[in-house]
């Protein structure tokens, strides 16, 4: 990267106090530049050239390597005091930034061998709409539900905050409601249209999750996104929501949609997952599966593979008898409700030639069934259909 630029100190301070802290003029050179070049991360480690993640790829900065006292000064700038303890305290921080530009970043320092680094995720200041982020139209119907738990899966990275905000938009767009959003740290600023938008940030807003979760009911909410479910906590607390009458997005660090049933389940003790596999039966809408890969077109350097399992009749039937390795056969075949599956997904991709054979395969879950339905030929439950 050749071009990064060093930038001037602006002195403006923005209206929304969970947009910036103090500012930092030599950490925002660094910030212009991600954005400047299109990079979706930033991370800055002792005695180790910047580094920026484009297209998927780690490239080094064209900068001299920072020292762990740089590094640190830089990470306080932009922090308050009770970050700075909490830092010091527990070794790591979440929090976001905004730059004069109105980009903004979601950050976390952390501690690695007793020196401090910052991992920063640019943050799209404008919200996609469902056709500009290549995501599958069927997501603009789950947003116009109005109640249930609706749950977006995968790696970090992949596309899952992304997928929110246009869900969140577009209800924002059409429907006069509430949508309140309890983030760690908020992503990205919604400007209030059809519907009012309220965002609490944890730790600038309320004191943690608990005391987000136990008001919440309290502030006549219709559609609540609780970031990252993490816990017993917030899982418990998004299913309560979607149990009296809301709509409730979240996120899971998971692989598929019949992987992240279980991943909900082991949060829980044994004597508790049988309640908690009964309330999913009755309170999930949809799982939305995402990977982010490489692009063909150069004007789509980065593109969404999507799986998508609705909650049918079946698919609830499964749930509740603990037949969860089936879901994805009831997805293979229930593309006329609008499910699709990573494979498929995929197969779409290579066939609109958005993204490579290679990247395909090396993305599929099982290889081999890729490279039959490349072919025309579907893989059912009964056997192979032409």
């Amino acid at each position: 990267m050749a071009d990064d630029p060093v930038g001037q100190a602006d002195t403006s301070k923005p209206d929304n106090p969970s947009a910036s802290r103090n500012g930092s003029a030599k950490l925002d050179k660094y910030f212009r530049s991600m954005s400047k070049h299109g990079a979706s991360d930033m991370h800055m480690k002792a005695d180790t050239p910047v580094k920026f993640r484009l297209q998927g790829a780690i490239r080094n900065a064209d900068a001299n390597a920072l020292s762990n006292e740089t590094i640190e000064a830089m990470a306080f700038e932009i922090m308050d005091q009770r970050q700075i303890d909490i830092y010091r305290e527990k070794g790591s921080i979440d929090l976001a930034y905004q730059i004069d530009s109105g980009d903004r970043y979601r950050i976390n320092v952390f501690r690695q061998r007793g020196r401090t680094s910052i991992a920063a995720r640019r943050v799209p200041r404008e919200i996609l709409d469902f056709k500009q982020l290549h995501l599958p139209e069927r997501l603009a119907d789950l947003a116009h539900l109005h109640q249930g738990l609706i749950l977006l899966a995968g790696i970090t990275g992949s596309g899952k905050s992304t997928a929110i905000a246009a869900m969140l938009e577009e209800i924002n767009r059409t429907r006069a409601c509430h949508i309140m959003t309890i983030e760690d740290p908020i992503e990205f600023l919604f400007e209030d249209k059809k519907a009012f938008i309220s965002q609490r940030e944890i730790g600038l807003d309320v004191e943690n999750f608990h005391e987000a979760l136990k008001c919440m009911m309290r502030e006549d909410p219709d559609v609540v996104l609780i970031g990252e479910l993490r816990d017993q906590e917030t899982y418990s607390a998004a299913l309560s929501a979607a149990e009296t009458g809301h709509l409730v997005f979240g996120t899971i660090h998971s692989s598929s949609a019949a992987n992240t049933i279980s991943r909900i389940l082991e949060l829980f003790p044994e004597n508790a997952r049988d309640l908690i596999r009964g309330s999913l039966v009755f309170n999930l809408q949809a799982i939305i599966g995402l990977k982010l890969l490489p692009g063909l077109q150069p004007d789509i350097p980065r593109i969404p593979c999507c799986e998508l399992m609705i909650c049918n009749s079946t698919v609830r039937k499964l749930i509740a008898e603990g037949r969860d390795r089936e879901i994805s056969v009831v997805m293979r075949n229930s593309a006329h409700e609008g499910m699709i599956d990573f494979t498929d997904s995929l197969r779409s991709l290579v066939d609109r030639e958005l993204i490579s054979t290679k990247t395909a395969y090396a993305a599929a879950p099982n290889p081999d069934e890729l490279k039959m339905r490349l072919k025309g030929i579907s893989v059912t439950g009964g056997g192979i259909i032409g």
